[in-house]
């Protein structure tokens, strides 16, 4: 294998190319720095793990994040608005509901098929003529003076580059984490998500379906051409069996935990599963390296905040970036002062969703009565009270403490 001699330097590098990534490159474009994406699998318009046929529902706040970057223009038309969330417990009185026309909003957020967000982030990276080096991969991290250096394998040559500062966004097993020391921890749900679409009897009207049942969470979201996508929550050790079955036997089972809201289930596609953890970097930097994305972390998606999450966490750095180019004499992308804010960020935000999450998760998988009957009063309760959809609402616009200059709509 042969090394080139020459080590090309840069103010920073993007490891990991998915949706994270790839929109923090873009993100960044307008700022004038020497910035270069790698990324292990060159995408060309199919099979990137990143890029695969799950359903995204997009906050209000990402979807400002998209506009800025110009992604949004490229969803717009096969984007489909959620306008009202339906929440309920399988065989149990309550349910809770939120509207957009309540909350004064077009929409609740918008439901993306993952591969067309990666299809029109990448045909922006192209626009954009930023530079991607794929596929690439990571073999080495090091330090040197007031850089860090990564070894990169391209084209079956290794070469070296410097970065004042190195971003990890290479997912929930992220090579770069581990390497910069940053420890994580991880809690398995004994759960996994059966990914599907559906074709139904009635049209979806553009609401989504939360249903809790006793094997775990489900959730049927709006799609173009009067489809849904189906969220299937299921103990790991059942999937096997759920894969296996015919079609018809999957949407009669599917049918009864989801109920007629519908109609019925009349066609069912492609079934693909994904294990289910909850996966935190216990600090999301260290010396010039930062984790975001679900490097930082990786949530269940019982309440569809992972991307969003990820996104906030891309928008932030941005933000903090380009206030740091246009205020400090010397810019130094890797200043301590500036990484060590993005940390505590990040760390407010992510610990307040990773919480709603797995709280939700753990609430809804409790079979005992009492609980059962608890949670099902809140959810009337919730039903009945207009500051508690508020709340609910701006939580699924992605609104924290700090919302970044971008999700809010306004340029860095």
């Amino acid at each position: 294998m042969n090394t080139s001699s020459d080590t090309q330097s840069y103010d920073l590098l993007i490891c990991g190319g998915g949706l994270v990534g790839a929109s923090l490159a873009l993100m960044l474009r307008p700022l004038g720095l020497r910035v270069a994406l790698i990324e292990a699998i060159k995408f060309e318009g199919a099979g990137h793990p990143s890029f695969d046929e799950r359903t995204t529902a997009l906050s209000n706040g990402s979807r400002r994040v998209f506009d800025a970057i110009g992604v949004w223009p490229l969803l717009q038309r096969t984007a489909t608005p959620i306008k009202r969330i339906h929440v309920s417990d399988q065989g149990r009185f309550g349910f809770a509901r939120l509207s957009a026309q309540e909350q004064g909003l077009a929409a609740l957020g918008y439901v993306v098929p993952n591969w067309q967000m990666g299809a029109a982030l990448w045909q922006r990276l192209q626009e954009e003529q930023i530079e991607v080096l794929a596929p690439a991969r990571v073999v080495q991290l090091s330090t040197a003076d007031d850089t860090r250096r990564v070894t990169i394998e391209i084209a079956g040559e290794l070469r070296e580059c410097s970065a004042r500062l190195i971003v990890a966004a290479d997912g929930a097993q992220s090579l770069l984490r581990q390497a910069a020391g940053i420890d994580s921890t991880q809690q398995d749900y004994r759960q996994t998500a059966i990914i599907s679409n559906a074709l139904t009897q009635r049209f979806h009207d553009h609401v989504a379906y939360e249903r809790f049942t006793p094997k775990g969470p489900l959730a049927v979201l709006p799609l173009s051409d009067a489809r849904v996508g189906l969220i299937w929550t299921v103990p790991t050790e059942q999937a096997a069996t759920v894969l296996g079955w015919s079609d018809e036997q999957f949407l009669s089972q599917f049918q009864q935990a989801f109920g007629f809201r519908l109609g019925r289930l009349l066609k069912v596609g492609a079934r693909h599963a994904y294990p289910l953890s909850l996966i935190r970097a216990q600090q999301h930097h260290a010396p010039r390296v930062v984790v975001m994305g679900n490097a930082a972390q990786m949530l269940h998606p019982i309440a569809g905040q992972g991307l969003n999450l990820g996104l906030r966490d891309a928008a932030s750095l941005a933000e903090l970036l380009a206030d740091a180019s246009r205020e400090a004499s010397v810019f130094d992308a890797g200043d301590p002062q500036l990484l060590a804010e993005y940390a505590q960020w990040r760390q407010q935000d992510s610990q307040r969703i990773v919480t709603f999450t797995d709280t939700l998760v753990r609430l809804f998988n409790q079979q005992l009565g009492v609980i059962k009957f608890a949670r099902n009063a809140g959810l009337l309760a919730f039903d009945l009270m207009p500051t508690a959809k508020d709340a609910m609402a701006q939580l699924s616009m992605g609104a924290s403490t700090r919302i970044p200059r971008l999700a809010r709509g306004t340029p860095l």
